[in-house]
Formats: C-alpha cells, sequence, structure tokens
C-alpha cells in the first residue's frame, strides 16, 4: 500500500535532519524527554576498562544535533558480566531509573535496573530483576500505561513450538525496582524472516532460531502498540514490525507478513534497521522512530530518526532515509 507522505518533504523553517543524526557508534538508541531535553542512551562499544561508566548518553534541544554529556551507569562493583545492552530510562516519583541488561559475551544475561536523582546520572545499579533461573533475558522496556501502572517489556528465549528462539513478554512492576515475576507472552516468530540462524547451536542442542527483541512500546486511541525487531542484527534481515492489545498484559494480535513492515533494510545504503524507541518532534509533536542501522561497509551502527505515519492498516514510516529532510 502506498503512503501519503509527500507532506513530509514540504520546505519549513524548523530544523532538517539528515541520517544518521549522530557520527559515533551508538546502538539500541532510547530517547526520553525531561525539561525542554531529549536524552539518548544507548549502546556503545565494548569498553576496555570495565572500571568505568557504561552506556553513551547525549542530548539534544530537537531530536536532530546532539551532544555527548557523558556515559550514564556506574559499572557495578560485584562482578556480573562484561557486556552491557540495551539501557532505557523512566521517570518516576522523582527520580530516574535505568533498565539495562549484562552478561557475559551473549550468554548469560539478566535484567537489571540502576538509579539516579537527575538525568545525566550517575545511574547507581540498585537490583537484579529477572530470576537467576531465567538464563538469557534481554532488552528491558518500561512502559507506564494510562492507568498510573507501570510494566516492563523485554526479551527472552523458548525452546518448544515450531519457531524456537528468543521472543517477548512483559510483567507487571510492583515498584520500579520489582517485578511481579508473573510474565505474560506477547509475540514469538511467526514468520520466515524472523530467523536468526539455521541450524544454532544453542542449550546443548541444534534449532532453527528465531529472534525477536527490542520492544518499545506505545498507545494510540486505546489500543497497545508493540514495536520490536526481528531477525538477525548482524545482516539485511533485521527489520522492525508489531504487535497489538487493548491492554499491556495482552493477549496481542500478531499480524506480521512475510516482510517487516515498519523498517527493513535499503540495500547498499542502510542494513539492518532496528532496536528502536520513539519520541515526538516538530511543530506537529509527529512521533518519530529512533533507530539505529549499520552503514553501507557495516562499520558502526549509527542512530537515525525518521517519523511515522500512522494508516488504516497500521504504523508505517518511509524509512530509513538517507536524505535531507524536515523536522516537521
Amino acid at each position: 500500500m502506498a503512503i501519503a507522505m509527500d507532506h513530509l518533504d514540504r520546505k519549513t523553517s524548523g530544523p532538517t535532519y539528515t541520517n544518521p543524526v549522530y557520527p559515533e557508534y551508538f546502538a539500541d538508541p532510547f530517547v526520553f524527554q525531561h525539561l525542554g531535553y531529549y536524552y539518548a542512551i544507548g549502546t556503545g562499544p565494548l569498553p576496555t576498562d570495565l572500571s568505568h561508566f557504561q552506556f553513551p548518553l547525549l542530548r539534544s534541544q530537537d531530536l536532530v544535533n546532539w551532544e555527548r554529556v557523558g556515559a550514564a551507569l556506574e559499572t557495578p562493583v560485584e562482578f556480573i558480566g562484561k557486556t552491557f545492552w540495551a539501557p532505557e530510562v523512566a521517570m518516576a516519583e522523582g527520580f530516574f531509573y535505568l533498565y539495562y541488561s549484562v552478561g557475559v559475551g551473549d550468554k548469560g544475561h539478566q535484567i537489571r535496573v540502576a538509579v539516579s536523582d537527575s538525568p545525566t546520572g550517575p545511574y547507581k545499579d540498585a537490583a537484579r530483576l529477572t530470576p537467576a533461573e531465567n538464563p538469557f533475558c534481554i532488552d528491558a522496556s518500561p512502559y507506564q500505561h494510562s492507568d498510573g501502572n507501570w510494566f516492563l517489556f523485554y526479551a527472552t528465549d523458548f525452546l518448544e513450538g515450531d519457531r524456537p528462539g528468543t521472543g517477548l513478554v512483559v510483567d507487571r512492576l510492583i515498584d520500579m525496582t520489582t517485578l511481579a515475576g508473573t510474565p505474560k507472552v506477547v509475540a514469538r516468530a511467526t514468520s520466515d524472516w524472523q530467523r536468526f540462524e539455521r541450524n544454532r547451536p544453542i542449550y546443548n542442542g541444534h534449532f532453527d532460531w528465531h529472534t525477536l527483541e527490542g520492544p518499545s512500546v506505545t498507545s494510540r486511541e486505546n489500543r497497545i502498540f508493540c514495536f520490536y525487531s526481528g531477525g538477525n542484527w548482524q545482516n539485511e534481515t533485521y527489520g522492525v514490525d508489531y504487535v497489538t492489545a487493548d491492554h499491556p498484559l495482552g493477549p496481542y494480535e500478531n499480524d506480521t507478513k512475510e516482510v517487516p513492515r515498519v523498517l527493513r533494510t535499503v540495500p547498499e545504503k542502510v542494513l539492518g534497521p532496528g532496536h528502536n524507541s520513539l519520541a515526538t518532534a516538530g511543530l506537529s509533536e509527529t512521533l518519530y522512530i529512533i533507530y539505529h542501522g549499520w552503514d553501507a561497509a557495516q562499520t558502526a551502527r549509527l542512530m537515525r530518526i525518521d517519523p511515522i505515519c500512522w494508516t488504516d492498516d497500521g504504523p508505517r514510516c518511509n524509512g530509513p532515509t538517507d536524505r535531507e529532510r524536515p523536522l516537521i
């Protein structure tokens, strides 16, 4: 279906942007707003000294022009892993809560939360949220529903079923540092494009492995939209799609097609766009999807933005774009 997006190219007196909007490695970008500023926090390159801070932190007044303001998380004294992934921040009760996953390489990841009284940190580790018996939990995404309750969406592994792999769940937050411990399934793989690897050696076996990860949640007209990334983050299969529900705990409707409907690879320009967050910007308070994508040479994952268009068939995006466009 063609999307009427001509209005996005008209000349305006406001700022314009050209992707990528930040020139340095910045994967899994999460954007939040506070007192007139946008803040972006993301996964950076693996640090050589784990005594330092984790997660690069940026600031902007317009979602386009970003400055580095430091790094957010004080590396926990307790050894809990060397790879820190996919931070997101929620503001509640006068504090800022940073949710992240940490593990050793791609194994043993747990979700933890750190706390600060400032959006720029330092964030100090406060608690483990996911249980020790669950060996792989990543990509925590907090969401506050219209009734005031908080929920945490995240990705975890499933071995049973026709398409084993990483899927999405949601759990209720009793408070900002405690999960209820009763996760509900949000989405599992249903399509071939969501395949991560054939015959993948994992969990003492070999599986035709599929992946859904990077949940990001918003509501529109009393409907929950959980955006997610699927496929293999290292190649052209990676893209963004979504599922919907009437309540954060579901049940969710999954209408995924044979390709991701929101973002997908543009050959020789942007490879594997995904792991998005959402923020409003511009004079019209347009909803923007903020995501990473590999450059053509696949040397770095860089932060990009593009507007979401709401159609009769659901949210769509004419990205990834690579030319100058107005911030509408």
